[in-house]
């Protein structure tokens, strides 16, 4: 029986355990939240969506009883404080890193064989001591992030173009936020190059509105976005569970590849039953090394913000 867990009830969690359910990617789907009752109501409301929707995935609700979890085969790590008012970015991964900590922790006794998804913020070094705590090969700890801002590109060149989302391919690499690499080289629309399609001016302007696409949603809402991050991290279990091996940018621990150790970047790789199947190194040209390697030096200063952390 195909089995997914996601840690953390609240809209990014519930929503990708509505589209797990929705999609039938997994017979069973447990959710797990440390506020009482809220798992347990989530899972319930998504499992009498089941006869209106026509689909057959049973959700259940756990409130930090991760017992329920256990076999899992996929783990989705959604928990999290967001930032508050007053907080310092320091103070923000001192507190999550202690969430993520702990969940990974009750994560790895339960279901040793899991492959985990971090999708906790910020991002990238929640994945670094994701990886840590669960002491799992790199391939089977990663991060949702590049997907999402493919996503929210492809979804401004849909719209600049006037075109279908579904005919634009685009790969974003390094790090969750403004020190991304969009690479314009890499992105098309059915097969031709967008850059014969859109002036440079404007493209370069989609560019920047995808680098801070999670600012503007917390702008407009107050709180952050939840239905695309859900989605994506969603059809990442998919395209393991069902060994899709499909390419998608994701956050995971380089060991040399683009010249970069042990850092937690997100670069393109093959998505299969085995986590990461395979790391594809592109041939990227001077600016975008550049890019790359401003992006890394960015991640290993918070990195170093959780090992002093860690160090007290």
């Amino acid at each position: 029986m195909t089995k997914v867990t996601v840690v953390g009830a609240g809209n990014v969690g519930a929503t990708c355990a509505d589209v797990l359910a929705y999609r039938e990617i997994a017979e069973e789907i447990v959710l797990v939240d440390i506020k009482e009752g809220v798992a347990e109501g989530k899972a319930l409301d998504i499992w009498q969506k089941a006869p209106i929707n026509a689909y057959d995935s049973r959700t259940v609700g756990s409130t930090n009883d991760y017992s329920k979890t256990a076999n899992s085969d996929v783990v989705v790590i959604t928990s999290g404080l967001p930032r508050k008012p007053g907080m310092t970015r320091d103070d923000l991964i001192e507190t999550n890193a202690g969430i993520v900590k702990s969940v990974t922790e009750n994560v790895v006794k339960h279901s040793p064989n899991a492959i985990i998804i971090i999708v906790s913020n910020p991002l990238d070094v929640m994945t670094y001591q994701a990886h840590i705590t669960s002491k799992l090969p790199r391939t089977k700890v990663i991060g949702m992030a590049g997907i999402l801002d493919t996503a929210r590109y492809r979804a401004f060149l849909a719209e600049a173009l006037d075109v279908s989302p579904k005919e634009i391919q685009a790969i974003l690499m390094g790090g969750h936020g403004d020190t991304m690499v969009p690479l314009p080289r890499y992105t098309t629309v059915a097969g031709i190059p967008v850059t014969e399609l859109i002036d440079a001016d404007k493209l370069n302007e989609i560019i920047e509105r995808t680098k801070f696409g999670g600012g503007e949603l917390v702008k407009l809402m107050g709180t952050s976005a939840w239905y695309a991050p859900g989605a994506a991290a969603a059809q990442m279990v998919e395209a393991i569970l069902k060994n899709q091996r499909r390419v998608f940018p994701v956050c995971i621990k380089l060991d040399g590849e683009y010249g970069i150790d042990d850092c937690y970047l997100g670069v393109p790789v093959i998505l299969g039953r085995n986590g990461v199947e395979k790391v594809i190194e592109l041939h990227l040209n001077e600016d975008e090394k550049a890019l790359l390697e401003t992006s890394r030096t960015h991640v290993k200063e918070v990195m170093t913000v959780l090992d002093n952390i860690a160090a007290k």
